[in-house]
């Protein structure tokens, strides 16, 4: 039996298999979930072995376990280290979604639920593309998998798990399928990440909320004062205002910005499938470039006061922000947060106290073109779509592939069959059937071809 032949002939069960990982709500970032996150990495870690792995285990962290496998079939034909995670984003606001969060809809051809993309669906392709070379006997090159259930949290219990175990991790290149590219009928390949600092901002005016007739107009109002402190934070053109947040941001040559320019974008339909009039951002660059080679400084959620029904007219004492900042290369999000931290304090006024936390980070990367794994990706993508892939830089962050290569000294492909429609982290997430097997089938090709490159 062919790859191709299995593939049709299991369609309906590898769906049905990712339906019922799709109703586990693994949400990393609320402990209320902790249950449902060891389920999912059971589940994950079943589904492992029954594709074929040996040694599948959950790998115990001071956080959530990593589900690890491996098949070894020649210890002198290269090894693929293949990544993704089984934590996915909360699901609130739920009252935006059109169907339950946590239980998967099929509807035109998409598959809706939370983690559908974001990354259930994208790593399950490669347990189910594992499973069709060992049924197939097609699987040409070693493999370890390393699932892990903190990516959406930061991964931070993944790094001392990596340098703990490098030699067991030990590889020819990383393989994640975490990322997309530009459509169904133009396939890319990312070639580039941005890293990123995430911090939460507290601001304190008065030790308790006041009534806002007796107060107002006397003392400082947090929110309005964490307004005006954000609003700071970008110039009429947009450009991030901390000093020293650009220094080591990298010149991309001109040649490059014009091969990113040939890159298909229609500004057009862009606007219409986000619902908005016109775009917003950095002056002297093209929306691509805003989003692949530029930083930015983003606020991801704001709060304080009284936000329930009704009216209570209070002057808060506290307002509340978490802003996130994505970085280029020679950017370092250890330096990047340092340098928000002692602006943000420079800034308040003498009328407010001011904490900022960091939360995570993780630094950029970019990938070859011209690697062996790069040229497997490019050929394989070719056979199965039938156009050779464009090279694209993303604009999201995995962290954890800059430490791939600091401490595994990996290079990573990063293979991802997701939209910019898929509305990862947002309600309403879905993931074409299309792609779903469109990555089953084309995966399988990488090994073959990873090993003739090999």
């Amino acid at each position: 039996m062919t790859r191709e032949e299995y593939i049709e002939n299991n369609r309906d069960k590898f769906l049905e298999e990712l339906f019922d990982l799709l109703r586990i709500p693994s949400i990393s970032a609320d402990s209320a979930y902790a249950k449902d996150v060891l389920r999912c990495a059971d589940y994950t870690a079943m589904k492992l072995q029954e594709a074929g792995a040996d040694n599948v285990r959950l790998e115990q962290t001071a956080g959530n376990p990593i589900v690890y496998g491996e098949k070894i079939i020649d210890p002198n034909k290269p090894t693929i280290l293949v990544y993704g995670h089984y934590d996915v984003q909360p699901s609130v606001p739920n009252d935006l979604w059109h169907t339950p969060p946590f239980e998967p809809t099929l509807k035109e051809g998409n598959i809706y639920a939370r983690g559908a993309c974001d990354d259930k669906g994208q790593f399950y392709m490669h347990l189910k593309a594992f499973e069709t070379m060992m049924q197939t006997n097609t699987l040409h090159c070693n493999v370890k998998f390393m699932i892990e259930g903190e990516e959406e949290i930061g991964s931070s219990n993944l790094g001392i798990y990596v340098k703990e175990n490098s030699e067991k991790l030990a590889a020819d290149v990383v393989l994640i399928s975490d990322t997309g590219m530009i459509a169904n009928d133009i396939p890319s390949i990312d070639t580039g990440l941005r890293g990123l600092s995430y911090v939460e901002v507290e601001v304190t005016g008065p030790k308790i909320d006041l009534h806002s007739g007796t107060f107002g107009g006397a003392v400082a109002n947090p929110i309005n004062v964490l307004c005006d402190m954000i609003s700071s934070l970008h110039d009429e053109n947009r450009h991030i205002t901390i000093p020293g947040f650009y220094d080591q941001v990298d010149t991309v040559s001109e040649a490059d910005r014009e091969a990113m320019d040939k890159t298909p974008f229609d500004l057009e339909a862009f606007k219409k499938e986000l619902d908005v009039n016109d775009v917003m951002g950095e002056s002297g660059y093209s929306t691509i470039e805003r989003t692949g080679i530029r930083p930015t400084l983003d606020v991801n959620g704001i709060w304080g006061g009284y936000i329930g029904e009704g009216a209570k007219t209070v002057l808060p004492s506290k307002a509340y922000a978490k802003i996130s900042m994505r970085l280029v290369p020679s950017q370092t999000s250890a330096e990047i947060t340092q340098l928000f931290q002692d602006h943000f304090k420079k800034i308040a006024p003498e009328s407010v106290k001011v904490k900022v936390t960091p939360h995570h980070g993780g630094e950029a990367a970019v990938t070859p073109t011209d690697s062996p794994a790069y040229r497997a990706a490019s050929r394989a993508m070719e056979k199965t779509f039938g156009k050779t892939p464009i090279p694209t830089r993303g604009g999201g962050s995995i962290p954890i592939v800059a430490l791939f290569e600091e401490v595994l000294g990996l290079k990573t492909v990063l293979f991802g069959f997701g939209l910019d429609s898929d509305a990862i982290h947002s309600p309403n997430e879905k993931y074409g059937l299309f792609n779903f097997y469109k990555g089953i089938e084309t995966i399988p090709y990488f090994y073959e071809y990873f090993a003739e490159e090999n």
